[in-house]
């Protein structure tokens, strides 16, 4: 064979080259090969996800090791800004659709204990692929594809401390982990407890003055974070079935947990008069607030294959029960009569009153969710295989409360849900299949379900979709979903429950007042339409090992939408003037907040960014070089021979439908190739660094309340929760590892807002500052320093963390016209803890 070399600036040249990637160079890899070619036909990872919708993000076990994390909940957390969507349907900051080895599970539950150190590769696709899957296309989804063979057992505990002090917390975990193959085992046991912090241990300006020296302080005695503890053991088992795992797989998981908290609400006070004069006194004995929250879980999963089709079924279920007592207000009636009649000095010594007691709340829930789908090929066209998801399932709810401080009595509500639904996957165009290969990979998506409520009816949605493969990097995706939704059953019939001594902001009157907030359900809330539209644009940047950029437009239109009872801004209070109750003064006393239904809110944003990783240092035996990074190191082609393909995976038999062609030097995008990905995976460098940065810019954000009532807009100074709706927002994460040590960060930036207030005397607009959190992990693993090993071997497999939440001590700044800072709106209030330090202490065996 000959020797060949590249110059580094005939190199250069080529990275624009590489960027386009025109179908030119598609057919000369056509072509035969010559005898100085050199050809790599990489194989697809099995557990992989084949879809035309290119990875939004990929992370391999370098990049993984390289964030220090010790779960995937923390994993996940950490990846935030890539997992994240500006779909605007609840999908930025929610959990994302979740996959193990290309299948659907039953639950997050089955998963969430296994360690990151069992994990080969991690996609983050875009939403679309949800609908493959069975699920609907409001979030992103994200593969977890584990080792072949792994085995541990794991210790982690910590405590964490915030720098201002008054509170502390600590967890202890240990779990035990088993890989072989399809087959797993997961058991672990946690526990975890965090120590009460009152408002005395922090810096607020008292919302309730004492009108007497010496009467109990109020701020001792109202808990800002509760006092609790929680425990919980959770199982997952899964088997693959027939020869070698190949004739399916069984999976079965149970959980159990405990949570009790204890709060405190503040002190009972009681407005003393006689004759002209008048004294506000708070009594001795604390309002406390005791509950415990008991939750089983168990699920179960099914999958196999008939013929060229993938079967799959999964049962989840869920029991809770909530119990509480809430102390009652003290009767004070007895105090006003004597010190109007003059018996009873207002300023004097108060008499111990008899104890009100308690009220009881108890709940019970209970969830049974079933789905089952079927996914396959059943057509082939010019284009390549139609691909074809249908799913049928029944979910069904209960959910029965008694409280004894509501009005409604005890309350019964159940709720069944019948589904069904189809999605087709259509290739109109294919380079791989050479049909109109000039227009590159183009593919149609197509999918309609159909709900039908006991409690409320039939809903519809349909969604259609077009994927544009320009090259095997460069893609571009719009989609267009109608959906109807309705409100959830609590959001229906909750019972009415009041809540004391709450503080509020009252714009009208520039002031905070102590107000009874009413909860509840409301069963007059409609059926909600949503119609959304995503167009978007996914490039793997033809630079550095994993490289990629991603830019979405969004646009949002709904009707009938279902919302929490909004902030009460003058325009809010206007629109439901029978959610308000003041007294003669005007003096704000109660607010009803249970769910309203706002006739229209509209929004439109954009946001795009980018993830940079790559590794450095001298680089040990074993990968394929800086070439194959440079030259698309993800690799492509066919399943890896004896393994079963995964649910929404190529059967045997084909090329998946615009697919890219067998890549010279490295392989196009997919499986695992040569490049740096395979050469992190088999020796590698010793450092590795990454970054990410993601910006979402909204366009408009818009609520009508009622047909002809006022219309908020959110971007210019009305709100309908915080202080309404930054124009620009910022997320970002990145770190660096070297030889077994390394730090990783994460957070986001908001821009500030204002909200209006109304021309009426005494009413002020609030400015709501900028806000930046930022995270910081600093991580040793001992188990890469080999000579602390051999000076003290129980360090093997160990790894030492130190983790700073909020490392700037950010808190949003809000002030008034004069520049005063509400008593609601203090810093302590918004984020009692501050600066957060924790030390972790991880052990494997």
């Amino acid at each position: 064979m000959k020797r060949r070399t590249i110059s580094l600036p005939l190199l250069l040249y080529a990275l624009p080259a590489l960027a386009q990637e025109a179908p030119a160079q598609q057919d000369e890899a056509d072509q035969p090969a010559s005898k100085d070619d050199i050809v790599v036909v990489a194989e697809r990872l099995r557990g992989q996800v084949d879809t035309p919708q290119s990875p939004v993000a990929t992370f391999d076990e370098a990049e993984i090791q390289s964030m220090g994390v010790s779960s995937i909940g923390d994993l996940l957390g950490r990846i935030s800004p890539q997992t994240g969507s500006g779909r605007g349907r609840g999908g930025g900051g929610g959990m994302p659709v979740m996959l193990l080895n290309g299948q659907r599970i039953s639950n997050f539950r089955e998963m969430r204990n296994i360690p990151p150190e069992a994990i080969k590769k991690v996609e983050v696709l875009p939403e679309e692929v949800a609908l493959r899957f069975g699920y609907s296309p409001d979030t992103r989804v994200v593969n977890i594809i584990l080792k072949d063979k792994f085995q541990a057992v794991a210790l982690d505990s910590g405590v964490s401390l915030p720098t201002q002090g008054g509170f502390h917390s600590w967890s202890l975990e240990s779990s035990l982990t088993r890989i072989a193959g399809a087959s797993r085992l997961s058991l672990t046991a946690t526990t975890d407890g965090t120590a009460p912090l009152f408002e005395s241990e922090r810096s607020l300006v008292p919302t309730t003055v004492r009108g007497v020296p010496g009467d109990p302080d109020p701020q001792q005695f109202r808990t800002l974070i509760g006092d609790s503890r929680n425990f919980g053991v959770n199982a997952a088992w899964a088997k693959g079935l027939g020869k070698n795992g190949m004739g399916g797989r069984l999976s079965l998981s149970a959980g159990v947990s405990r949570a009790d908290t204890h709060t405190w609400q503040g002190l009972d006070t009681v407005l003393l008069s006689f004759g002209g004069d008048s004294a506000l006194r708070t009594l001795a004995d604390p309002l406390e607030r005791v509950s415990h929250v008991t939750t089983l879980e168990g699920g179960a999963g099914y999958s196999t294959s008939f013929g060229d089709w993938q079967f799959s079924a999964t049962l989840d279920a869920t029991h809770g029960e909530t119990r509480s007592l809430t102390d009652r207000r003290a009767d004070t009636s007895s105090l006003v009569t004597a010190a109007a009649a003059g018996t009873l000095p207002i300023r004097g010594a108060l008499p111990v009153l008899t104890p009100a007691g308690a009220t009881e709340a108890e709940s019970i829930s209970n969830r049974v969710e079933n789905l089952i789908t079927l996914i396959g090929r059943p057509l082939r066209l010019p284009g390549g295989e139609v691909s074809a998801t249908i799913k049928a399932g029944y979910t069904w709810l209960g959910f029965d409360t008694m409280d004894q401080a509501s009005s409604s009595g005890p309350v019964s509500l159940t709720r069944g849900r019948v589904l069904g639904g189809v999605n087709l996957g259509v290739p109109l165009t294919s380079r791989r299949e050479d049909f109109l290969a000039g227009a590159g990979d183009i593919s149609l998506n197509l999918s309609a379900d159909v709900s039908e409520l006991s409690d409320f009816g039939t809903l519809k949605g349909w969604t259609t979709g077009l994927t544009w493969g320009l090259t095997a990097k460069l893609g571009l995706q719009a989609s267009y979903i109608v959906n109807e939704t309705a409100p959830s059953i609590s959001q229906l019939g909750n019972p009415t429950v009041l809540t004391f001594n709450v503080p509020v902001y009252d714009f009208t009157r520039n002031e905070t007042a102590l107000v009874t907030l009413t909860g509840g359900g409301n069963p007059l809330l409609k059926r909600e339409t949503q119609r959304d539209l995503k167009l978007g644009a996914t490039w793997q940047l033809p630079i550095l090992s994993n490289s990629s950029m991603v830019v979405e437009y969004f646009r949002n239109r709904s009707s009938d939408v279902t919302a929490s009872f909004p902030l009460l801004t003058p325009e809010i209070e206007a629109a439901f003037p029978g959610r308000v109750t003041r007294d003669g003064t005007g003096r704000l006393l109660g607010i009803d907040q249970r769910p309203v239904t706002f006739f229209r809110q509209d929004g439109s944003r954009l946001r795009w960014g980018f993830t940079l990783s790559d590794g450095f240092g001298k680089a040990t035996p074993g990968g394929g070089g800086m070439m194959g990074a440079m030259f698309g190191g993800r690799g492509g082609g066919q399943r890896a021979p004896g393994t079963a393909p995964a649910p929404g995976a190529r059967p045997a038999g084909g090329p998946p439908p615009g697919g890219p062609p067998p890549q010279r030097a490295g392989g196009g995008p997919g499986g695992r190739g040569g490049g740096m990905m395979g050469m992190m995976g088999g020796g590698g460098q010793p450092g590795r660094w990454s970054f990410g940065l993601y910006h979402t810019a909204q366009f408009e954000s818009r609520v009508l309340i009622a047909p002809g009532g006022p219309m908020l807009d959110l971007l210019d100074g009305d709100a309908i929760s915080g202080g309404g709706t930054p124009r620009h927002s910022i997320e970002f994460n990145g770190g660096v590892f070297y030889k077994g040590m390394g730090t990783f960060f994460n957070g986001t930036w908001k821009a500030p807002t204002t909200l209006e207030g109304s021309s009426l005397p005494g009413s002020s607009d609030l400015r709501f500052g900028s806000t930046t959190s930022v995270n910081l992990v600093m991580f040793m693993d001992f188990g890469q320093r080999p000579k602390l090993i051999e000076a003290v071997p129980f360090l093997k497999g160990a790894r030492m963390s130190i983790r700073v939440e909020n490392l700037l001590n950010s808190r949003q700044k809000v002030t008034d016209g004069t520049g005063t800072v509400p008593l609601s709106y203090q810093p302590d209030y918004i984020d009692p803890r501050g600066r957060v330090i924790g030390i972790q202490f991880r052990k494997m065996f």
